[in-house]
């Protein structure tokens, strides 16, 4: 990915947090808090939609005790637990913007000594942008972890997930992958859809009952159709499937009545002290995305060439 003059960082104060910095190159725009986090809460067309999920609630705000949901993007740890994945990320940040890279990195997590990093790097033209998440166990033991990638998107829209390649019986025997369920999955929902080369979860705030499933597929995506609009984010599975987490998931998407989210994963592995880890995503947007029809043809047509199109991170 390159980048350029085009590219330009500028400090902003965004909904009532001063420190905060807005990346653009004229067509999308991504904004990054530096007084919490870190987070990316906001990305999307220059003067369009985000299409994160924001809680108006929290925005502004900083120094809670406890975890806050706040919405946009983040980096958690996985798999999940009820304390140590929700360390609190509600202080300020280092920013250091360089070449038209911005760099977020939070201070060392009292709770688990871990340092949490997110990078962001712009394309000079269009909508791509590369997101490297990165751990370090500031710690002196070793901690067991997975990078855990979670973008919040706003109410309204549909997640859309590519299966991993599929095949006709008899000429295909072997699984292609797991479809995993957590204790809550409903598989009887109609937010789900289950086409056959697509997964699709629709975003209904009228329904606060709270669903997920997840699988693997060594090139992940995830996509969420908002308003016309799609955004899709794209990943590389690099280990062996039993290293992932959750009976080995490489994304997930779950939903609740405020939002849905989108998540990659990487394996899970022993972290020494003084080591780091790191996974990638690629994210794009495109505009004037009209499906006629939730079926297999039609995102064939309309979402598979804008998929294929964009850059695998393989980091």
């Amino acid at each position: 990915m390159s980048t350029s003059s085009n590219v330009r960082i500028e400090k902003i104060n965004y909904k009532g947090w001063p420190d905060s910095y807005r990346i653009s190159n004229g067509v999308v725009e991504a904004i990054v808090t530096g007084d919490v986090g870190p987070r990316i809460m906001h990305y999307g067309f220059v003067s369009g939609q985000n299409f994160f999920k924001e809680f108006t609630e929290q925005l502004g705000k900083s120094g809670e005790a406890t975890w806050q949901a706040r919405g946009g993007h983040r980096l958690w740890i996985g798999p999940e637990d009820r304390i140590k994945s929700y360390a609190p990320d509600n202080d300020p940040i280092r920013i250091l913007v360089k070449d038209q890279v911005l760099q977020a990195t939070q201070p060392v997590e009292p709770l688990t000594g871990l340092e949490k990093q997110i990078t962001v790097r712009m394309s000079s033209s269009g909508t791509g942008v590369e997101v490297l998440h990165q751990i370090r166990n500031a710690g002196q033991a070793p901690f067991k972890l997975a990078p855990w990638c979670l973008t919040m998107f706003a109410p309204g829209g549909a997640g859309i997930h590519g299966l991993p390649p599929r095949g006709t019986y008899p000429d295909v025997l072997d699984a292609s992958g797991p479809l995993m369920l957590w204790s809550y999955t409903n598989l009887t929902d109609p937010r789900w859809r289950f086409l056959h080369r697509y997964l699709v979860l629709h975003q209904d705030p009228r329904n606060p009952v709270a669903q997920k499933l997840g699988t693997f597929n060594r090139n992940v995506w995830g996509a969420y159709w908002l308003n016309g609009e799609l955004f899709v984010k794209r990943a590389h599975a690099d280990g062996p499937i039993h290293s992932y987490p959750d009976f080995g998931c490489s994304f997930e998407t779950f939903t609740n009545a405020d939002f849905l989210e989108l998540e990659t994963l990487g394996p899970l592995i022993e972290l020494q002290p003084g080591a780091s880890v790191t996974h990638s995503e690629s994210w794009a947007a495109h505009k004037n995305i009209h499906l006629t029809a939730w079926n297999d043809d039609e995102f064939d047509r309309v979402i598979g060439p804008l998929v294929k199109q964009q850059t695998t991170s393989t980091k």
